[in-house]
């Protein structure tokens, strides 16, 4: 039986509405007023690039880069692992980021938009290409970015390309297994990618919503993890003086420089439970910031993992297996709801961060885009004003939308609007099947309907007959 396009439903995919292009049309058009509005300004931009090419020519004198002393015309300091000094070097090379750098960072914020992957079947169109490169200007991210200069957007680019390869679209779902590989080559770029900032290593976990077999998705995880580890060892052997003082760097033990330690503020979960803690008086007592930040980080995991529990229903449960067993069978047989789960749980898993900077909402919105073409238009049309359209207005007319938590609340809405669309979707395909389609394990050959799945003890049995086979000696 062939795979049916869930997201071809009429709920899903209603046919496109003039309102819905006039507001994206209105909402594009904020969102380059508040572009040029911030370059029109006489102001000096580019702080970051300033500091990271600074930090580099530092290195390259034989100086250490993370003590300001060293660095020039900056107060701010140089919060990267020591093997970005070298990495970052032909970036810095001849002086011209500086000067070309708001041009450059518009082209690759345009290219992260193209190289995205859409999660919905059939090919993309030119209004989902064009929903995707609106959505890169989601939060304010990019403008934060554009102003300051921040190499996130480096990184953002390389995400884009991270997910075309994990997430590869407009592709038979029986080939998927073909393209392993590929997403092998992805995970690696990923975990590279995270080790940029460490605190957003979690996003790894959701790698195990991908519509593979287990062990190929274990796979997928600890290549990522080795490769978010490997410029960590790195730094500790190659540079070992200089990792010595970035531990005293980022955790604040250089007296007199700015330090970039959990305490500064940044519209993330952990200083809203700060806040919140010192609202009732107990700002001094860490457990309860972290425990309130705990509960902050449960909040949103906790809808995503109702969400899927109620996407499998009763598959499996007529049989005595395991729930890791029914969710891997489950997530093979509906690859196009693995993949728009997948992206779902990195962008929840990104935004639990302690640390989520304004420039990091730049990434956060690129795994939004990935998402928006594929959604209702009433829940595109809730991100666009949410992400887009509010932010940008606000920035219009000079309201500090990133000196609070605006940030943080309009990326909890458009992530509860992207579940909700999901499980709607989801519940009007109710009983969609997919012909079995593995090419990888033994075990997914069980992949065909809830009550054909065997149990834990026949799949056994199965492996240990094939096992004392002559043909398998």
């Amino acid at each position: 039986m062939a795979e049916r396009n869930f997201s071809a439903h009429p709920l899903a995919r209603q046919p496109s509405k003039i309102w819905l292009t006039f507001l994206i049309g209105v909402v594009a058009a904020l969102l380059l007023g508040s572009l040029v509005s911030d370059a029109s300004l006489d102001a000096q931009y580019g702080w970051d690039t300033r500091v990271n090419c600074a930090a580099v020519d530092a290195h390259a004198a034989g100086l250490d880069p993370y003590y300001v002393n060293n660095l020039k015309d900056t107060k701010l300091s140089y919060p990267y692992l020591p093997v970005t000094l070298d990495a970052f070097r032909p970036i810095c090379a001849g002086g011209l980021l500086l000067t070309h750098y708001r041009g450059l960072f518009l082209a690759i914020a345009l290219l992260c938009g193209l190289l995205l992957p859409g999660v919905a079947s059939g090919r993309s169109t030119v209004r989902d290409v064009s929903l995707r490169v609106l959505c890169i200007g989601g939060f304010l991210g990019f403008e934060w970015t554009w102003a300051s200069g921040n190499f996130v957007i480096f990184t953002g680019l390389l995400t884009a390309v991270s997910l075309a390869l994990l997430l590869p679209s407009e592709r038979p779902a029986g080939e998927s297994e073909l393209d392993f590989p590929f997403r092998l080559l992805g995970a690696a770029l990923l975990g590279l990618l995270l080790s940029f900032k460490l605190v957003f290593f979690p996003v790894v976990a959701a790698l195990y919503l991908l519509p593979l077999s287990r062990a190929r998705k274990v796979t997928l995880i600890a290549t990522a993890s080795a490769m978010f580890a490997l410029p960590i060892v790195i730094s500790m052997t190659l540079y070992a003086d200089l990792f010595h003082s970035w531990l005293s760097a980022i955790s604040g033990q250089i007296q007199g420089q700015h330090s970039v330690a959990l305490g500064e503020r940044n519209p993330s979960f952990f200083v809203l439970a700060m806040d919140l803690a010192t609202r009732l008086g107990l700002a001094d007592q860490r457990p309860v910031v972290f425990a309130l930040y705990a509960a902050c980080v449960l909040g949103v995991v906790a809808p995503l993992v109702m969400t899927v529990v109620r996407s499998m229903g009763d598959y499996g449960k007529s049989r005595r297996i395991f729930f890791l067993m029914r969710l891997d069978c489950w997530l093979i047989e509906h690859p196009r709801q693995a993949a728009r789960l997948t992206a779902i749980a990195m962008y929840a898993l990104y935004l639990c961060s302690p640390r989520l900077k304004e420039y990091a909402f730049f990434e956060l919105a690129i795994y939004a885009a990935v998402l928006i073409a594929g959604l209702r238009p009433a829940s595109i049309a809730i991100i666009l004003v949410c992400a887009i359209g509010l932010p940008a207005s606000a920035s219009l007319f000079g309201y500090a939308f990133m000196d609070s938590f605006g940030p943080l609340s309009a990326a909890v809405i458009c992530y509860g609007t992207m579940l909700l669309d999901f499980g709607a979707v989801q519940a009007a395909s109710s009983g969609d099947r997919l012909a079995p389609r593995s090419l990888a394990a033994s075990c997914d050959d069980a992949c065909l309907a809830p009550e054909e799945v065997p149990s834990l003890g026949d799949w056994r049995a199965r492996q240990l007959a094939t096992v004392a086979s002559p043909e398998s000696r």
